[in-house]
């Protein structure tokens, strides 16, 4: 089995650790030789770089494209859930949008467990984990209490692994208030936090 990957360094790593075929041949975008032909395209550098892939029309290319919904998408493109922290999981989140079965071919040939989400933006676990982070910036901004502690009880009372400034840290602020402004246009209790805004300014400010 043959993959093409577009990915940061990050990204190839997060992509390694998910279980591979033996027979397969992972081939890096940025730094390899590609076939001419494939069993899976991976563009995860979609959200930074556009599509990599979108003059192959033969076959489909899994985006990490978790701001957009499908028809924003070349055709062949198909949305899943690659940002930071959520690529690794056991389970890979997949827009329900055009071709489920070669979806389900491919996903069956390389191993991985999925699941099908509503297309939109966010699909579901990276709403969940922004609003979680937007309530944090909140409740920081509010000066509640410090990041640290914010973290330290949320992960105490959850057993989440991580708190919601660490996961914000993972995935990246300008990401989540992106995420969260698209969502706050159907429903505002997304509204992104002020400390939250301030603090994505400040991060362009320094650019």
């Amino acid at each position: 089995m043959q993959i093409v990957v577009k990915a940061s360094l990050q990204q190839q790593k997060a992509f390694l650790s998910k279980p591979l075929p033996d027979n397969c041949q992972v081939y890096w975008y940025s730094s390899d030789v590609l076939p001419e032909k494939a069993d899976a395209w991976f563009d995860l550098s979609y959200e930074e770089d556009g599509p990599a892939f979108a003059g192959m029309t033969d076959n489909i290319v899994f985006a990490n494209a978790v701001l957009s919904i499908t028809d924003t998408l070349p055709e062949n493109y198909v949305r899943i859930n690659a940002w930071n922290g959520f690529l690794e999981r056991p389970v890979t989140e997949i827009a329900n949008g055009k071709h489920a079965v070669t979806v389900k071919t491919v996903m069956d040939k390389l191993g991985w467990s999925y699941t099908l989400v509503p297309d939109v933006p966010g699909m579901v676990a990276a709403s969940v984990i922004a609003m979680i982070i937007n309530e944090a910036y909140f409740a920081w901004g509010d000066k509640v209490s410090s990041k640290a502690d914010i973290d330290t009880a949320m992960k105490l009372g959850t057993n989440y692994p991580l708190g919601p400034f660490e996961w914000c840290e993972k995935i990246g602020p300008v990401k989540i208030y992106q995420l969260l402004s698209i969502l706050s246009k159907e429903d505002e209790r997304y509204t992104p936090a002020p400390a939250l805004t301030d603090e994505v300014a400040q991060l362009h400010t320094k650019a």
